[in-house]
């Protein structure tokens, strides 16, 4: 029994709440207590079985004994022994009757005593990752309160998810908008193995993240125990930086070097921490870490020679095309300013879609299967092609056969899938500058600033003409993007999907400053809503609009919850057909049947209004401006959900 004397007394129940004969856990403070009502006394008991740590708020009387919901052990459920006078009774503690309630007397909590989880999340938040998305559970609540603690002091936000996948896809997400990595959180086994696909789509786009696990006790890692995964063994050809935290650690360092790994290689960056670990207690002189002198100015200069064969190159071209890529996107401004001294069209791969206005002079939009007839001319038409920060990779179609100078910061992307005329190693918009230095007024090359004019008067011509086609089964695709082309800001973030819907995203849409989201080189379907919330973390104050097929946002719907939960005003464009269309056309292709592609959908947009948010839900094309406008203009999530024709993509 707790000495009476400095107790701090806390409202556990109203007087009548705990009828005779019953049993009822309740939380006063930090603490848990099993409060039991029996032959006419209250009593609150330690809530946690002595033996396997059973909820004994969670078990029942019988008997005259309050039995263990685990294992069936008894105790007295007001003095708290057990019987036969065996040593391993439970605390009990002091009880007040009074007139608004019953009270339960505990002694005054000691201080917080700093953990090494508080001294990692702390070096966490200097390196400047300050956005968590994630789910807390049994495994990783040590470091959870560690992450708790910094959010209170307003140095982190942190966003609890429905599934932890989505977590990961809003953690690349926020990457490869900002350049800037964020943390994903999971438990032990499934949560972690969970973030795995959000994680390789961060991967294999150069986006830095890092990835927080929660583990079983070390003292039972290997036999199997309950939610045992190897999860260093699971995330190694994932994970640049993996490392478990354990008892011995250097953990400041085991932070920054997960954190500058993840920086400096735009990677994923892994640590693991075993449950008891969390909570040990940090030594009293420990001290955050943080990036100061611990990275390189990035800013590396080509070699002279690269330069010169580039030079020449450049020098003899006629009609030379640049191709930018995902990799150039902060980047643009020199990009920009070399293309228009010398009247060179601006081409760029899918994921570099907005990268340069489509109502740039020199803007030809994206090139390859997602693109436009104005992109796949110039280059066709090129004689030489200057290609910045792009992957080369088969959705692209870049013209292997073309003479080439590719620049790239990422030596190994150089010359990756075939060799190039001259590959330069060196940060892009330095290597540009030199470039429009080095040329000066030297170019003999022709201006086609008016044949990408032509170009685009031709391929609008068309998209206007595709306009009409109804064939009363929905709304077309050209239609859907035509009235997005009208109403999305221009500052806008714009997160798509997988599937027809993105192919049509990126063949209709026309950017002007809107930034754009995407699964790149995984091509994971499920990323768009995922992505817009990572989005919105990062960027609060511009507008977000995820754009998905009927598949992509079946995978991630209770995310919404997510959004409606933290007020996040993203706008969501969901095309339905209740198809994989992309999948059937694929079947189609290759001469198979059409198998398994169709889908059972509800009525999405009744769906987000259960959710909390607005749902409109349209059939016809008349119906657009307006049905976008009110989307818009909702202060909260969002859903303009469009039923789309299958076959007008």
């Amino acid at each position: 029994m707790t000495d009476n004397q400095n107790l701090k007394w806390y409202k556990v129940l109203d007087k009548d709440e705990l009828p005779e004969g019953r049993v009822q856990t309740v939380v006063a403070g930090h603490k848990g207590l099993a409060m039991t009502h029996f032959e006419g006394k209250i009593s609150a008991l330690e809530n946690a079985c002595p033996h396997q740590g059973g909820p004994l708020g969670e078990g029942s009387i019988e008997k005259g004994w309050l039995r263990c919901p685990w294992h069936g052990w008894d105790f007295h459920p007001c003095t708290g022994r057990s019987p036969g006078s065996h040593e391993d009774g439970l605390e009990t503690f002091p009880v007040e009757v009074r007139d608004d309630g019953i009270y339960v007397g505990l002694e005054v909590e000691k201080p917080h005593v700093r953990t090494v989880t508080d001294v990692m999340a702390e070096t966490m938040v200097n390196w400047g990752v300050d956005t968590v998305f994630g789910m807390v559970g049994h495994s990783n609540l040590g470091l959870a309160d560690a992450l708790r603690r910094q959010e209170k002091q307003k140095k982190l936000k942190y966003f609890g998810v429905r599934h932890e996948g989505a977590a990961a896809f809003a953690a690349s997400g926020y990457a490869k908008l900002t350049g800037r990595p964020a943390a994903c959180l999971g438990i032990a086994g499934p949560g972690s193995t969970n973030l795995l696909t959000g994680l390789w789509d961060a991967k294999v786009d150069r986006a830095p993240i890092l990835a927080l696990c929660g583990q079983v006790d070390t003292q039972v890692l290997g036999p199997g125990t309950f939610q045992e995964v190897d999860l260093a063994a699971a995330f190694s050809a994932v994970a640049e930086y993996s490392q478990t935290v354990l008892h011995s650690s250097k953990h400041v360092e085991l932070m920054n070097l997960a954190i500058k790994n993840s920086i400096l290689k735009n990677d994923v960056a892994q640590l693991i921490f075993p449950d008891e670990i969390q909570t040990l207690p940090a030594a009293e002189e420990a001290k955050a870490g943080g990036p100061d002198g611990r990275l390189p100015v990035r800013q590396i200069a080509p070699s002279e020679c690269a330069m010169d064969d580039a030079v020449n190159l450049l020098h003899k071209a006629k009609r030379p095309v640049i191709i930018v890529g995902h990799g150039a996107r902060f980047n643009m401004p020199a990009i920009t300013r070399l293309a228009e001294n010398f009247g060179i069209p601006v081409i760029t791969t899918f994921k570099g879609k907005g990268l340069i206005s489509d109502k740039h002079p020199l803007g030809c939009g994206v090139l390859g299967r997602s693109g436009t007839p104005i992109a796949s001319w110039f280059m066709n038409e090129a004689d030489l092609l200057l290609v910045l920060g792009a992957s080369f990779s088969n959705h692209t179609g870049i013209a292997s056969y073309k003479p080439t100078i590719q620049v790239d910061i990422e030596a190994m992307a150089l010359g990756k899938f075939h060799p190039v005329t001259v590959p330069v190693w060196g940060e892009i918009s330095i290597v540009v500058n030199l470039l429009g230095q080095r040329l000066s007024e030297k170019m003999n090359n022709v201006n086609q600033t008016q044949e990408v004019a032509n170009r685009w008067e031709i391929w609008r011509e068309e998209k206007q003409s595709r306009l009409q086609d109804d064939r009363g089964k929905g709304v077309s695709s050209a239609a859907i993007f035509d009235a997005l082309n009208r109403h999305v800001p221009e500052n806008a973030v714009i997160a798509v999907d997988v599937g027809n819907n993105t192919y049509s995203f990126g063949r209709y849409f026309e950017c002007t400053q809107q930034s754009v989201l995407m699964s790149g080189y995984l091509g994971s379907i499920g990323f768009g809503y995922p992505a817009a919330m990572g989005a919105w973390a990062a960027s609060p104050h511009r507008p977000i609009f995820a754009i998905t097929g009927d598949g992509g946002f079946g995978q991630y719907a209770m995310e919404l919850t997510t959004a409606v939960k933290y007020k996040m005003p993203i706008k969501h464009i969901l095309l339905n057909n209740c198809e994989l269309e992309k999948i059937s056309k694929e079947q189609r292709a290759g001469q198979w049947d059409v198998w398994q592609t169709s889908l059972h959908n509800p009525d999405f947009a009744k769906f987000a209004g259960n959710c909390g948010a607005l749902g409109i839900r349209v059939t016809e094309r008349a119906q657009l401006d307006e049905a976008l406008q009110k989307i818009i203009n909702h202060e909260g999530p969002a859903m303009l959900e469009v039923v789309s024709d299958v076959t007008l993509i």
